[in-house]
């Protein structure tokens, strides 16, 4: 069953009800690896300005980037039950998308160890398009992030794990 223990209870829930950190200690370290992708939304104006490199804050993708991966870095100190894991590769990837119009995210995280990536895929997703619209609200407030969710992942005792629509955004 997802989300429960061994003995049919709640895997973060404690005998006397309280939240609890689940014990990975004698689970085999695996290969992992975890795809998270989303999108913003914006102006035409801003796209270009952001394709154009011409933001007044700088390199928006750029920085953008760099925040993605610190933030899968930092997961552990986000999410209250998630294990602190040494990752082994975080590649954040960002494509242009003239038809939202817009920017899409991939955030790629991979480590070899004893639970999942998931939670710090997702994280670097949410904070790169997080950083990109506080990059660029001066251009336009009415940005929407969305569609922020787990498109793949490897490893461990789930298997594996692809989102019907998972396909990368990179070409």
């Amino acid at each position: 069953m997802t989300g429960t223990d061994e003995t049919g209870g709640l895997s973060h829930v404690a005998s006397d009800s309280t939240a609890r950190m689940v014990d990975v200690s004698d689970k085999p370290d695996t290969g992992r690896m975890a795809m998270a992708t989303g999108s913003i939304v914006m102006s035409v104006a801003a796209l270009e300005a952001i394709r154009g490199n011409s933001v007044r804050k700088g390199d928006v993708l750029g920085v953008a980037r760099v925040a993605g991966i610190m933030a899968a870095k930092r997961t552990s100190e986000l999410i209250p039950l998630c294990h602190p894991l040494p990752l082994h590769d975080v590649g954040v990837t960002f494509a242009l998308d003239s038809a939202l119009p817009g920017v899409r995210v991939e955030v790629i995280a991979r480590t070899v160890g004893k639970t999942g990536v998931e939670m710090e895929a997702l994280t670097g997703a949410t904070v790169a398009l997080l950083t990109i619209y506080d990059m660029a609200k001066s251009l336009d407030k009415s940005m929407t992030i969305k569609d922020i969710s787990l498109a793949r992942k490897v490893g461990g005792r789930g298997g594996e794990y692809t989102r019907l629509d998972g396909t990368p955004i990179a070409p």
